[in-house]
């Protein structure tokens, strides 16, 4: 008996293993453009967390993935929440799964011939068909394991007593929904513990009562895996681990309050509708308090967003804080968190330079915020060294033209650094040319900011580099040649010399730094200087 429960369980575990890592290969980048597009305000985000994780059968790899997007700065906290908030109502659909179709259809015969073909499709495809060949075989395998974790119910329950289980007084369902936190615990999978309630209850093991109490607390487990998660992570990571425990606390406590109230209704409508199917008054009670959860916090979003930031403060670095470790592990993900780095990091350089255009100078704070972009820089290319190599061809090319956008902003910061005229020359050449650097750097410094996908002027920076190049090399001859017949001083040519050396090599970079940071398809960046 023992064995064939545990055997259910662990067929289930891994089926839903399966399916999810199927699923979120065979999608590829899918998941990021869903939860990307469909977030964009609250109620998208309610409905986008529960599509896909009523799609990949996993609240903890959305409630995971979406901490990595949080990570790189795809998503904002608010978003994430929105996200969260609908994956803990998508995960209820795995209750409606066992007790619509595993328990009331005996389909585990029928779901092998899916093991049998996820697994060939597995082994003699590849990429994207291989992919889906594991998520039907998980699916499958679902349900193979449903059949047998029944068959163990069912003798479980010839031996079982329900009174053995704490009474269901107030006391005794506190306890009850301690084991379920601790079932979700061991099994880590709420979907595998809220199946195992609805097998026992199904097969009589187990009363309509505490099976709600073990739901609940199945629900409130789930939040562990988020919770290890964030452990040492960043803390846009742990702030939306914080936000996954405290939707699942409160919904958890509403219906712990209301248990007997919410059974009560639901058996007196069973009735009605002639349902006699235990496990179904369960899915629905384990739906309807997630529901009543999401009624109760998502009119108040903003204010529950403000608390999470005030609960976990800001801390280390800001350049830095998207580089978190558990976003190495999808390659696009941690890409694009290292290009969000770099880009708020050319932002701050080319605040510097906009200073030293306007006024040069070499301060305490123009050297600490300059460190501060070097170290950013470093601590990027460290990133990067843990994210494994793609195979895909532009995703190689993007980070290729990344590390050539953080190589130009470290020659930057070195120009800036040791290289600013301390006192640059009245010279009408360089003056116009820094009046005219002054005149386009907000636009370039507003696409830094930006996450509208707008068109970077890197054709403006581009033009204005020539220009300054241009003119270094036209004024060098004439100041050379004139220092040469006497009439300017040695002193002052080696400055104008040296300033427009400076503006040139500044200019050049800045505009490199932004084509390789702006290219549509890094592939195009191939054939550009570098």
């Amino acid at each position: 008996m023992v064995a064939t429960i545990l055997g259910g369980i662990g067929l289930f575990l891994l089926g839903m293993v399966l399916l999810t890592d199927g699923l979120r290969s065979a999608a590829g980048g899918a998941l990021r453009t869903v939860l990307g597009r469909f977030t964009g305000g609250t109620v998208r985000a309610i409905l986008s967390g529960a599509g896909v994780t009523a799609l990949v059968q996993s609240s903890s790899a959305t409630v995971l993935t979406t901490i990595g997007f949080v990570s790189a700065g795809l998503l904002t906290l608010r978003q994430a929440v929105g996200v969260i908030f609908g994956a803990s109502v998508g995960t209820t659909s795995t209750g409606w799964i066992v007790a619509l179709l595993g328990l009331k259809l005996s389909i585990g015969a029928l779901a092998l011939p899916l093991v049998g073909i996820g697994a060939l499709m597995r082994l003699l495809t590849r990429d994207r068909m291989a992919a889906t060949g594991l998520a039907i075989a998980g699916f499958g395998l679902i349900f193979v394991g449903i059949d047998v974790l029944q068959q163990g119910m069912t003798t479980l329950s010839e031996r079982f007593d329900p009174a053995s289980l704490p009474a269901v007084t107030f006391a005794g369902r506190l306890l009850l929904v301690a084991i379920g936190v601790a079932t979700t615990v061991v099994m880590q999978s709420s979907s595998a513990a809220v199946a195992a309630t609805l097998t026992a209850l199904h097969t009589g093991t187990i009363t309509l009562e505490q099976g709600a109490a073990l739901v609940i607390g199945q629900s409130i487990g789930t939040t562990v895996t988020a919770a290890l998660a964030s452990i040492g992570a960043s803390v846009p990571a742990r702030r939306t681990a914080l936000a996954h425990i405290l939707f699942n606390a409160t919904a958890g406590a509403v219906a712990f309050l209301l248990v007997p109230v919410a059974l009560q209704l639901e058996t007196t409508l069973a009735a009605r509708l002639d349902v006699t199917e235990p496990a179904l008054l369960i899915a629905a009670f384990h739906t309807s308090f997630n529901l009543l959860g999401l009624l109760l916090l998502a009119p108040f979003i903003d204010p529950f967003t403000r608390l999470i930031t005030r609960m976990v403060p800001d801390a280390g670095p800001a350049l830095t804080r998207n580089l978190d470790p558990s976003v190495a592990e999808l390659p696009p993900v941690a890409v694009e968190a290292a290009r969000r780095v770099v880009l708020e990091t050319a932002d701050v350089v080319l605040g510097v330079l906009a200073d030293a255009l306007r006024q040069p100078r070499r301060d305490r704070l123009t050297t600490a915020t300059l460190d501060d972009a070097s170290n950013a820089l470093h601590q990027t290319r460290r990133f990067l060294a843990t994210v494994r190599a793609s195979e895909d061809a532009a995703e190689h090319a993007r980070r290729l033209s990344l590390h050539h956008a953080m190589d130009h902003l470290d020659r930057l910061v070195e120009r800036i650094r040791h290289h600013t005229p301390a006192d640059p020359p009245h010279d009408p050449a360089f003056d116009q040319l820094r009046a005219g650097a002054l005149a386009i750097m907000p636009g370039v410094r507003a696409w830094l900011r930006s996450e509208s996908g707008a068109a970077a002027p890197n054709g403006e920076w581009q033009r204005f580099s020539e220009e300054v190049a241009e003119r270094r090399r036209t004024d060098r001859d004439r100041t050379l040649a004139r220092t040469a017949a006497g009439e300017m001083d040695p002193d002052l040519a080696d400055r104008r010399l040296a300033a427009m050396r400076w503006l040139d090599s500044s200019a050049y970079h800045v505009w490199r730094t932004v084509h390789h940071l702006a290219v549509p398809d890094p592939l195009a960046s191939a054939t550009a200087p570098l």
